[in-house]
């Protein structure tokens, strides 16, 4: 679970974006992290990889948007995250 993060407002160039425009951002800081997930088959646990505070890449129409006190929030699966970010 994480926050969106927020989108770019003006170009390089200094052009400004209107919302309408604005691509979504593919990017955030990991909130919280599930138990990892069952496989079907075998039953075998697979733990994530993942920890709180982490900046992942996440696929640009994975998750699933959600408000929790007024939070805007996204959460997605484990085949979502495309990449840990180094800091």
């Amino acid at each position: 679970m994480l926050p969106p993060s927020e989108a770019e407002e003006r170009t390089a160039s200094g052009l400004v974006i209107p919302d309408t425009a604005q691509e979504k951002p593919q990017q955030g800081t990991v909130l919280a992290v599930g138990p990892g997930r069952w496989s079907d088959d075998s039953g075998k646990h697979f733990a994530l990889d993942i920890k709180v505070g982490d900046v992942v890449l996440y696929s640009k129409y994975g998750g699933t948007e959600v408000s929790h006190k007024g939070d805007d929030l996204l959460i997605l699966t484990s085949r979502d995250v495309l990449a840990v970010v180094s800091q």
